[in-house]
Order: structure tokens, then sequence, then C-alpha cells
């Protein structure tokens, strides 16, 4: 069902981000179909080989695997496996406000954390922005 001859979706959980364990899964999940990294027929490990993989209670991984479900992101077949859903995924506005302000408290944090300054952090991601205009 998935594709062959890709490398492996790497799954990997930060304990000090403050971001709850189940919910780097689903972000880690969500963006790796945005980048490319997951497309739909992509199979992901199951709930016990990556609760031992990244060392955590296999009921975060089942948490989070059933939200993305429940989203439409992820389809269980029993027996099988778990995948990404071949269905277009739609984000509601609600949960791509509460992503972003989550990732750019995130990168604020670190960078006060690191000692540098806020205006570098925004100025190295305008750089990233392909096409993008220089200030």
């Amino acid at each position: 069902m998935g594709r062959t001859g890709r490398s492996r979706f790497q799954f990997a959980i930060d304990l000090h981000s403050g971001v709850p364990v189940y919910r780097q899964l689903i972000d880690q999940v969500r963006g790796g179909i945005a980048s490319g990294a997951l497309a739909s027929g992509d199979q992901l490990p199951t709930v016990r080989q990556l609760a031992v993989d990244l060392q955590i209670n296999p009921n975060t991984v089942m948490r989070a695997y059933r939200e993305l479900e429940l989203g439409g992101v992820l389809e269980t077949h029993q027996g099988t496996g778990t995948f990404i859903a071949h269905k277009k995924i739609e984000r509601s506005s609600a949960e791509r406000d509460r992503q972003l302000t989550q990732l750019a408290g995130e990168f604020a944090a670190r960078v006060g954390a690191a000692g540098l300054a806020l205006e570098d952090l925004i100025e190295r991601l305008r750089d990233l922005m392909p096409n993008a205009s220089r200030r």
C-alpha cells in the first residue's frame, strides 16, 4: 500500500519544549505531509514500534494517531497498519492559527534563550522564503 524506495519518515520529540508529546507527533505528521516527506498511502510505524523507538508511552502514540484519524489525516486498516489518508487534508483556520502561534512562540523562546535577537530570526525566515524580496 505504501510507497517503496523512499526513506522512512523519522519522528523526533523534544521533552523540554513544553509542547505535549502527542501534539508534537500530530504536528510532525502534518508537517511531513506539508513538506512532501509523507504522502497518501505511506505507512506509519505501529503504535508499539513508535513508542519503543521514541521511548514514550504507547497511549501517547495512540492518542496522536486517534486524533489524526478523526481529523481524516490517517486511515487505520485492521491487520495491515496505519497509513496517510488518500484525501486532501484541510486544516481549520483555528487549527492553523493555533499551530502558527505555537511555532512562533517556540522559535521566539529558543532565540531568546540562545541570546539572539528576534529580528535576526525574522530575517532568517525571510531568507528561507522562495523569491523573497529583501528589505
